[in-house]
């Protein structure tokens, strides 16, 4: 992995920071301003607070466990939750108990239920052949900046490999419909974020891939290389949605995109 200074390795927060405060354009805050310019601009102007629900804890150790050294996951995350001497059962998540057991922990916490669910997860992924071997030897979230169309833009990536290039890793409720799931939620425009940013900073491209895990028994594992037509017709999109933005920003108009009259045949 030597020679790939175009890689900088550093903690989540610090990255999101540089994302909320718009010194720097990611796949996620490109995506808001696709789906609603004003949505974005509310969210860096700070009108709209972050939501950090469960399962998005859930979600992020998950990532960490599958991906990172165990000391990674050990550093960050604690697995237990406050015993009722009593009853010898654990505390509510809703009970005053649990709530000042939960203030008094330095790292976040996943209970023993949770980390059973995403132990499943990683068992899942790493049982997968194709998926072992697209993360053989990588660099697990690799942040890379670069300027894109204009913008200072920095990615993400959940894994980086020289030889294998991007994988991100997604969950999903039902692998069946997870191909639908990825138009839904612009998986290939957030792809082609990732490889666009990349290619200014490293000069070169590299193939995309994705590996998907259900949340549920049988805990199915898939892996899907996104296409280069796909990722070169969403990176067009997002050119030019890049494009819209500036316009925004010059104009310091933010419209909510439904603006006029719409129809249903």
């Amino acid at each position: 992995m030597n020679g790939h200074d175009f890689i900088i390795k550093e903690p989540e927060e610090a990255y999101h920071a540089k994302s909320k405060s718009g010194e720097f354009l990611s796949s996620h805050f490109l995506a808001e301003f696709r789906k609603c310019p004003m949505l974005y601009q509310k969210r860096i102007a700070g009108e709209i607070a972050d939501e950090d629900r469960p399962a998005f804890t859930i979600g992020r150790a998950a990532h960490c466990l599958i991906l990172e050294e165990p000391e990674a996951f050990q550093l960050r995350y604690m697995v237990g939750e406050p015993i009722n001497a009593k009853t010898g059962k654990p505390f509510g998540k809703g009970t005053q108990a649990y709530a000042e057991w939960l203030d008094a922990q330095e790292k976040e916490v996943i209970s023993p239920a949770d980390f059973e669910f995403i132990t499943r997860l990683d068992e899942a992924v790493w049982s997968h052949d194709e998926a072992q071997h697209l993360l053989n030897d990588y660099i697990p979230e690799a942040v890379v900046r670069a300027e894109y169309c204009g913008l200072p833009c920095q990615i993400r990536m959940d894994a980086f490999s020289p030889t294998r290039g991007i994988v991100d890793l997604k969950t999903c409720d039902d692998l069946t419909w997870f191909e639908a799931d990825a138009r839904r939620f612009g998986y290939a425009q957030q792809m082609a974020f990732y490889r666009e940013v990349l290619c200014v900073a490293a000069g070169k491209r590299w193939p995309v891939h994705m590996v998907a895990v259900e949340k549920k028994e049988p805990f199915r594992c898939g892996v899907w290389r996104i296409s280069e037509m796909a990722l070169d017709s969403a990176a067009n999109e997002n050119a030019a949605a890049i494009a819209r933005l500036k316009d925004c920003r010059k104009s310091g108009v933010w419209p909510t995109l439904y603006e006029e009259i719409r129809f249903i045949d």
